[in-house]
C-alpha cells in the first residue's frame, strides 16, 4: 500500500468530500480542488461512502488509481449522491443528515486460495467474465460476515451465483485506509 494518510490528510479529505457536495447542489458543478501537491496529488483508488442515520445512501468509487486522489473524492463524492444506481439522487436538504466515510484503497492483489482473505482486513473484487463486485473491507465487519458469507456477497455483488467463488470465479484482496466525519 502507499504511503498512509496523516489525520490532517484524513480531515482534509472530508472536507474536500463535504465541499464537492455542497459546491455541486449549489451550482450543479464539481467543485475545483484547491490542493496543490502532498499525498492527496498521488493516484490513488478511492470509495466515497454516504449514510444517513447508519443507513448506506450511496457508495461509488475508483478501485484502481485512475486519478489523483483529490480529484477522486470531489468526483465520487457527487456520484455516490446522484448517481448509485440502488438510490434515487440525493436531495438538497438531505445533505445535512448525511455522514461522510472515505475508504482510501490498496492495488488489488490475485489470490488463489479464499483462505487468504482476511475479513476485517481485505475488501475482495470477485469477477467471471464481464461480471464483477467489489466489497469494501468494513462490509462484513458491519454485518458480522464470516470469510464464507463475504466471498458468496462479493459474487452476489458482481451479479454470479453466491458459490461461485468455489468454482473459479477470480478473487483479488486489497486493503484500505477508511476514515469517516
Amino acid at each position: 500500500m502507499s504511503e498512509p494518510l496523516t489525520p490532517e490528510e484524513e480531515r482534509t479529505c472530508l472536507k474536500l468530500a463535504r465541499q464537492a457536495l455542497e459546491h455541486y447542489f449549489a451550482t450543479g458543478r464539481h467543485l475545483r480542488s484547491p490542493v496543490k501537491s502532498g499525498l492527496l496529488k498521488e493516484e490513488r483508488g478511492a470509495f466515497v461512502t454516504l449514510t444517513i442515520d447508519g443507513e448506506l445512501r450511496g457508495c461509488v468509487g475508483y478501485p484502481l488509481p485512475l486519478k489523483p486522489l483529490d480529484e477522486t473524492i470531489i468526483e465520487m463524492a457527487v456520484a455516490a449522491a446522484t448517481q448509485d444506481t440502488r438510490f434515487d439522487p440525493l436531495a438538497a436538504n438531505e445533505l445535512e443528515k448525511i455522514k461522510i466515510e472515505i475508504s482510501v484503497l490498496g492495488l488489488p492483489e490475485p489470490v488463489s486460495d479464499p483462505g487468504k482473505v482476511q475479513v476485517g482486513s481485505h475488501g475482495i473484487i470477485v469477477s467471471k467474465g464481464y461480471y464483477r463486485g467489489l466489497l469494501l473491507p468494513q462490509v462484513p465487519v458491519e454485518h458480522g460476515w464470516d470469510r464464507e458469507t463475504f466471498l458468496s456477497h462479493g459474487c452476489l455483488k458482481a451479479g454470479l451465483p453466491p458459490e461461485e467463488w468455489k468454482k473459479g470465479a477470480k478473487l483479488e484482496v486489497f486493503t484500505a485506509q477508511v476514515f469517516s466525519e
